[in-house]
């Protein structure tokens, strides 16, 4: 591929991710993008992918207290807490509007127990309009919230609940701070997962050298943004290698370009975080970078992209 391979007369950006056909490969990454709504003065909604919401818990949480977010070198650290209207103020209040919008829904749903996941499952699962359920199993930033993410046997409980209470695909969302992601990921592939989410945040700190008070009221938080692309970069080709299922890839994507190393690496769509915080139209500008690449790179459709990454004297599948 170079700049010089003659251009389709058009690219075809739609995938199947998970038995969700999607118009093109890029999405609203869970807890950056409210629940959608908040973003519908700045950008057609309708132009992604899908549409990933604000993790729904059981009961309404205040999150944590303030300061909660901090500007890091390439990135930001939050230590949000999974504040959210609740399951049931999700599906009476936001939900409606949600239904409106062409993009698959796909509700990232969290819980403090296995039956907590199965019920929130089963909730969300059961509403017209859901395409799709994002398991988040490690937000960094609740109490407990690395445990089913850390150990494969509670990510294979979970992941397995979830997947008796509904038909809809399962998306499990692996946290990054493990020694193996390949371990977590068969688990949760066994368990009967339908793709992987990678990856959610790096547990990080930052401290205020004139307080010596840590910056953020929760003392550490999730470290986002540019700063952690690699890494995230290097799981979803590890996992891609390992396993048969569609990968989700995010971490730190700002650009078309960004978007397409995900795709090398083995991801089939790509969702779109903190760049919302920096220009709420970032994911249509993503999607736009991908057609120009494709355009100039002579690819018809972006699925070749997909595990294209090229390693000399090694194979890659």
């Amino acid at each position: 591929m170079n700049a010089e391979a003659r251009a389709p007369s058009s690219v075809g950006l739609a995938v199947d991710f998970a038995g969700i056909r999607m118009q093109n490969p890029v999405l609203s990454a869970s807890g950056t993008f409210g629940y959608a709504q908040e973003f519908e003065s700045y950008l057609d909604l309708n132009r992604l992918g899908a549409l990933v919401v604000k993790t729904i818990t059981r009961l309404p949480r205040p999150g944590n207290p303030a300061p909660r977010i901090v500007e890091t070198p390439a990135g930001m650290l939050n230590a949000i807490g999974l504040q959210n209207v609740g399951v049931d103020a999700f599906i009476a209040e936001k939900l409606p509007y949600l239904r409106t919008l062409t993009p698959p829904l796909i509700v990232n749903v969290a819980g403090e127990s296995v039956e907590d996941f199965r019920e929130l499952t089963k909730r969300i699962g059961d509403q017209e309009g859901v395409a799709g359920i994002e398991l988040n199993v490690s937000c960094p930033n609740v109490a407990g919230g690395l445990d089913f993410s850390t150990d494969p046997k509670l990510t294979h409980q979970v992941v397995k609940a979830a997947r008796e209470a509904t038909h809809l695909p399962i998306i499990p969302k692996l946290s990054p701070n493990v020694t193996d992601i390949r371990t977590i990921a068969r688990a949760a592939e066994e368990a009967g997962a339908d793709a992987i989410s990678l990856i959610n945040t790096l547990v990080g700190m930052a401290i205020d050298v004139r307080t010596r008070r840590p910056k953020i009221a929760n003392v550490t938080g999730g470290l986002s943004g540019p700063a952690i692309r690699p890494v995230a970069v290097r799981m979803v080709w590890q996992v891609a290698q390992a396993l048969r299922l569609p990968i989700l890839g995010m971490g730190g994507i700002v650009t078309g370009e960004d978007a397409v190393e995900f795709l090398l690496a083995g991801a089939t769509a790509v969702a779109v975080g903190t760049a919302n915080f920096i220009d709420p139209t970032s994911a249509v500008k993503v999607i736009e970078g991908l057609h120009d690449y494709c355009t100039a790179n002579g690819i018809a459709e972006v699925r070749q992209l997909v595990g294209g990454i090229q390693i000399p004297g090694r194979n890659t599948k």
